[in-house]
């Protein structure tokens, strides 16, 4: 059975439900996989709890998850480029829970390997470590971290064979990987689909047997939360 959806609705057809982990990758707006966002929010699913690196910013990315009333609980480790989830947040509308950005890195990871559990330095001392277990190695003393796996991982690749390995491109390949690993129904949306041994298996990044469901992207525009730049020098004589 293929795993290629031409359809892009149809790629998450019988997997929403409310109240489901839903782990997402990208990184602000690198790497997201937007297609998938969008069959997410028109499925009306709700009481979502959302596990990724951020939410987007207003009005893009998972910030449209946020607009939409269906999330009740985010897991990632930064707030700042999106207004309303800060809003929601101190209002109590939202429960969040923050995760240091590599033990939320790792707990996918970790998710993703069949590790219950790991101890880690980060976060001993602070909030972040209130109500887990601790146990001391070596002198030091650790706290326990939980692995995280979803019901559902979306992610977007640059390249994918019919088969659903992944290649993933420059810094858009954030934290798809571990995402994709994570999830008990991993779907993915590639820019470009091919047959399979037409990727070359040095740079696959994800085995298609992570990936349940693939679909191709649309043609659509790839938003920059800040855009940065200076002046052109201009030349001598010009």
């Amino acid at each position: 059975m293929s795993k290629v959806y031409e359809n892009i609705a149809d790629s998450l057809d019988g997997v929403m439900k409310d109240g489901m982990v839903l782990a997402v990758g990208g990184f602000g707006l690198c790497g997201i996989p937007s297609d998938l966002i969008d069959v997410v929010r028109d499925s009306g699913v709700k009481d979502l709890i959302v596990v990724s690196n951020n939410m987007g910013v207003d009005g893009k990315g998972l910030g449209i998850l946020l607009e939409n009333g269906q999330v009740r609980k985010v897991i990632a480790s930064y707030v700042g480029e999106n207004k309303l989830f800060a809003e929601q947040f101190l209002d109590g509308k939202l429960e969040v829970e923050f995760s240091p950005q590599g033990t939320l890195a790792e707990r996918l990871r970790c998710g993703g390997a069949g590790i219950p559990a790991f101890y880690t330095k980060t976060g001993v001392g602070t909030l972040v470590a209130e109500g887990k277990p601790h146990a001391e190695f070596d002198g030091a003393t650790y706290v326990q971290e939980r692995a995280i796996v979803a019901d559902v991982a979306l992610v977007h690749a640059y390249m994918a064979d019919t088969e659903g390995n992944l290649i993933y491109r420059y810094t858009a390949r954030n934290f798809n990987p571990l995402v994709a690993t994570a999830g008990k129904i991993t779907v993915a949306e590639a820019e470009h689909i091919v047959q399979p041994g037409e990727l070359d298996p040095n740079n696959i990044v994800t085995q298609g047997v992570f990936v349940q469901r693939l679909i191709k992207t649309t043609n659509r525009v790839k938003d920059i939360e800040q855009r940065t730049v200076r002046p052109v020098a201009q030349k001598q004589g010009q």
